[in-house]
Order: C-alpha cells, then sequence, then structure tokens
C-alpha cells in the first residue's frame, strides 16, 4: 500500500514538473512576444523614425520569409531523431540566439534612414526565425508528451497560463522600465529591457528543456517526405477549419495589440490607460485560463472556443460603447479579457488534435511539419496585421509624436482597435462552427492505439 502511495505521489509529481516545464516555454516566448505585439510598431514609427508604409511592406516582406522558414524549422523537427527526442533539443540549443535576437531587434543604430530600415528588416527576419526555432517545437512536442485528450488541455491550461503571466510582467512593466532606464532616453530604454526580457528567456528555455519528456514518441507508419507530408494535409478537413481559423484570430489580436498604444494615447487621451489595459488583457486571461480544464470536459473544445469568442466580442463592444469614459473601457476591457484567455488556451489545447486525426486518416505523423504550417498561418495573419496597421496609419496621415492627429489617423486607429478585430471574431465563430473533431476524437484515438500496439508488436 505504501509503495503505490508513494508511486502515486512520484508520477504526480513528475506530471507537475512536465506542465510547469512546458509552461515556462510560452513564458519566455511571451516576455518577447508582448513586447513586438504591443511596442514593435511604436518603437519603429517613434522610436527609430521610420515611416509607416515603409515598415508596412517591411512586415509584408518579412513574414513571407519567415513562412518558408517555418515550413522548414517544421520538417526537421518529424527529422529530428536524438537521445532527447525530436523537439526538445530545439529549445536547448534556440535558447541563446533567441535571447540575443531580441536585444538586436530592439537596438537602434547610429546610421542614415535608410540604414536604419535595412537594420531593421535584417534583426526582424532574425528575431521571426529565431522565435520559430523555440516556439514551433512548444506546438510539436504536445502530441508526444501525452495522448490523453483531458491531459493535453491541462498542459495547454499550463503553458497559457505561465504565457499570459510573462505577457502581464511585460505588459505592466515594460514602458515604466523604459522610462526608468533610459531617463527620457527611449533608445536605451528599449534595449536594455529586451536585453533582460531576453536572458530571463534563455534561462527559461533550458530550464523546459530540462523538465519535459517525449514519452509519447511513435514510429511514424509512413516515411512520407516534406510534398507528401504537406500533400496530406489537404485529407485533414478538421486542420483547414482551423487553419482558416488561426487567420481570422490572430489578424485581430495583432492589429488590435499593435492599435493600443495609439487608440488610448491619441484617442482617448491618456497613455497611462494604455498600461492599465495592457495589464487587464493578460492577467485577466491568466486567471480565467484556469477555468479552462474544467469547462472544456463539460462543454467541448469547440463549443467553449465559440462562447469564449462571443464573451469577447462583448467586451469590445463595451469598450466601443463607452467612448472616452474609463470606467467604461475598463469594464470592457476585463471581460474582453477573460473570453481570450479562455478562448486561446483551448486553441493551443485544439491544435494537438488534428495530428492525431491527420495521423489517422493518412497514417503520416507529422506534429513538426503541421504546427509549422499553423505557425506559417499565424505569420501570415501577423503580416496581414502589420500591413493593414502601416497602411491605415499612412492613409490617415499618422505624424509622430504629434500632440494631435488628424480625425481620419484617429479613424484609422479606432479601425485596428476595434472594428476589424471585431468583423474578424465573428468570422472566427462562423468557422469553428463546422469544426466537428471533438465528437470523433474518442474513437479515432482507439483506432490509433490498436495501430501503434499491432506496429510495435510486429517490429
Amino acid at each position: 500500500m505504501k509503495e503505490n502511495y508513494v508511486s502515486n505521489k512520484s508520477i504526480t509529481g513528475m506530471l507537475y514538473k512536465q506542465r510547469f516545464g512546458y509552461g515556462m516555454g510560452d513564458f519566455a516566448c511571451n516576455l518577447i512576444w508582448q513586447v513586438i505585439s504591443l511596442y514593435l510598431l511604436y518603437f519603429y514609427t517613434d522610436v527609430m523614425g521610420l515611416n509607416p508604409l515603409a515598415i508596412s511592406a517591411m512586415f509584408v516582406v518579412c513574414r513571407v520569409i519567415d513562412g518558408c522558414t517555418d515550413l522548414l524549422v517544421g520538417y526537421c523537427i518529424d527529422k529530428t531523431h536524438t537521445r532527447w527526442g525530436k523537439s526538445r533539443p530545439w529549445f536547448l540549443f534556440g535558447a541563446i540566439p533567441f535571447a540575443v535576437s531580441a536585444l538586436l531587434a530592439f537596438s537602434v543604430p547610429d546610421i542614415a534612414p535608410n540604414g536604419k530600415l535595412v537594420y531593421a528588416y535584417v534583426t526582424y527576419i532574425f528575431l521571426s526565425f529565431m522565435y520559430t526555432v523555440v516556439n514551433i517545437p512548444l506546438a510539436s512536442i504536445l502530441p508526444a508528451l501525452t495522448d490523453d485528450m483531458n491531459e493535453r488541455t491541462v498542459l495547454a491550461t499550463w503553458r497559457k497560463f505561465l504565457a499570459f503571466l510573462g505577457s502581464t510582467i511585460v505588459s505592466a512593466t515594460a514602458l515604466t522600465m523604459v522610462d526608468l532606464i533610459g531617463k527620457g532616453n527611449e533608445v536605451l530604454g528599449f534595449r536594455v529591457v529586451m536585453g533582460i526580457f531576453g536572458v530571463i528567456g534563455c534561462l527559461c528555455f533550458f530550464l523546459t528543456f530540462a523538465l519535459v519528456r517525449e514519452t509519447n514518441l511513435v514510429p511514424t507508419t509512413k516515411n512520407a517526405s516534406l510534398k507528401e507530408t504537406i500533400a496530406s494535409l489537404a485529407h485533414n478537413t478538421p486542420w483547414k477549419l482551423f487553419a482558416v481559423n488561426i487567420l481570422f484570430q490572430w489578424t485581430g489580436y495583432f492589429i488590435q495589440s499593435s492599435a493600443l498604444v495609439y487608440y488610448y494615447t491619441y484617442y482617448v487621451g491618456s497613455k497611462q490607460m494604455s498600461s492599465i489595459v495592457a495589464t487587464i488583457m493578460t492577467m485577466v486571461p491568466m486567471v480565467a485560463n484556469l477555468t479552462v480544464p474544467f469547462l472544456a470536459k463539460r462543454l467541448g473544445k469547440r463549443n467553449l472556443y465559440s462562447i469564449s469568442a462571443i464573451v469577447q466580442f462583448a467586451g469590445l463592444v463595451i469598450i466601443f460603447a463607452s467612448g472616452l469614459m474609463n470606467a467604461g473601457i475598463l469594464v470592457g476591457a476585463f471581460i474582453s479579457a477573460a473570453g481570450y484567455g479562455i478562448k486561446e488556451s483551448i486553441y493551443f489545447s485544439m491544435q494537438a488534435d488534428p495530428v492525431d486525426y491527420g495521423e489517422w486518416k493518412t497514417g503520416v505523423q507529422a506534429a513538426g511539419t503541421l504546427s509549422s504550417v499553423n505557425g506559417f498561418l499565424g505569420k501570415v495573419a501577423q503580416a496581414a496585421a502589420g500591413g493593414i496597421s502601416g497602411l491605415l496609419l499612412a492613409w490617415g496621415s499618422y505624424e509622430s509624436g504629434a500632440a494631435v492627429q488628424t480625425a481620419e489617423a484617429i479613424t484609422a486607429i479606432k479601425a485596428m482597435y476595434l472594428y476589424i478585430p471585431m468583423i474578424l471574431l465573428i468570422l472566427s465563430i462562423v468557422t469553428m462552427h463546422f469544426y466537428t473533431l471533438d465528437k470523433e476524437f474518442s474513437q479515432i484515438q482507439k483506432e490509433l492505439a490498436e495501430r501503434r500496439a499491432k506496429g510495435k508488436s510486429t517490429m
């Protein structure tokens, strides 16, 4: 009896170590990602002094390049075979270059404006590539950590809890740290702050490598080429719906995030409100995220995603109706953040399930490639968001640092922060209505387990 107790306690301890280690990877990512989402456009326009239209073109060009590297990294993960596993080694070897890329991207060289634009291209491409190297494995490793659907949701919940914690730290402290460290010199402030976040992120990835284990790795039933692997996705209907939804979800997220500092500085008239709302948008999801394992069991993943998207939409409506009323804005931000937090957490849990469906349907186990294509689509969404944002600011004749912006610039900023994200939320809800994998998943996993057991017995 005592031995069973010790054994169960040991297993529980291993589960919690793995959950914490898995979450620390996204904590590291979001120390950098949140700065990119909230302040990169502002950094380029107001700190580096680049033209919004030139930045718009840069986002599109860099994202096309980045999308190609996503596919390459994903395919390489599928072909990786080490004593540490397939995805896990990437955390170890990508950690230090990721930290360096973050520091370089938020540095401003003392060169001519055209040279600064070239520098922005090079460092942004480098940062995007290194983010791919450490972030794609976070998605591809999930099916290898466990085949239990509920445990995947728990792992995704830990991942997003710690991701939101990282985002909250950035939202609550980044601009304040920039001001305190730079003492009015934002060039210095951003560079030092990103150096600090980069070092912390690097250490967190080392921790992820040390704590997670790929215990559910199975031999692929087909030694598929990259072309065959990508072709297999054409037969993966749940993934295709999920992929379309990626474009709607992340385009809305990136457009709204990049507009936050503009909206509260130039429309509401309080730059401090941008920090307050940014903190709400990360702290509230961190708490709301904890309800996901409970709600997912009772509602199903697809239904929970749609309901949380509706809650997020309702919050944006309240912000829109509140105008310049701070109290109403804060209520709307709280409600929107709660819906967003639940939606994003269940999204990352859902991401692993089409991998199993694809293996069941085609015999190709391609967690790395599928995760990389998802990442590519996220980059497409980010490119679209950056391009649209830059074009809207240019259309509105936005003037960096001006005390008063044109009416057109304010309209453009409101479209970025509210109108476009609201439209894309509606499209996301409609798309996910056709996602039916939840109903079939138990039977699919049962058949996969039988196939895998049969395959091992013949080896």
